[in-house]
């Protein structure tokens, strides 16, 4: 396993799985504010909000990663990350079910991501932290969204 996985993660859930995200891409946790839906989008593309006069695209993980599209409740939030493409960094929102804390992993706890056949997409996935209580998925966040989709969204904001 490589030391440069190692770090702080903001861990995360969707359904009932925890996930992480390096802390130095997230730029901040809001709580839900309305969000403009635009025309022929993905279905996990909910839209795009204002936030201090910026204009930010918001995906939903859960909708992203094939889950059961949940009606958002009071724990629900906003991860504003900063993902990098070709020319520069783009800010995008996601939607997750709840936020937990921020997870100082280190290499020995990581295990490599699994490998389930060609047909399955697991670029994104960094890792896997084996914990006490079970396991948290480490996401490379510049890989969640496929090249096409990444390129569509960051010329919305």
């Amino acid at each position: 396993m490589s030391f440069d996985i190692e770090g702080k993660y903001l861990t995360f859930g969707l359904g009932k799985q925890e996930y992480g995200a390096r802390i130095l891409s997230v730029k901040e946790i809001i709580g839900m504010m309305p969000i403009r839906a635009l025309p022929q989008t993905p279905p996990f593309f909910k839209g795009v909000l204002n936030l201090r006069d910026k204009v930010i695209p918001v995906i939903d993980l859960r909708l992203k990663f094939g889950m059961e599209e949940l009606e958002y409740n009071e724990r629900t939030c906003i991860i504003i990350m900063e993902f990098w493409k070709k020319d520069g960094t783009f800010q995008l929102g996601a939607v997750v079910d709840s936020v937990f804390e921020v997870l100082n992993v280190k290499a020995a706890d990581i295990e490599d991501t699994p490998t389930f056949g060609v047909d399955i997409d697991t670029n994104f996935i960094l890792g896997i932290v084996k914990m006490d209580e079970g396991v948290k998925i480490l996401l490379d966040t510049d890989l969640i969204l496929a090249a096409g989709e990444g390129e569509i969204i960051a010329n919305v904001s």
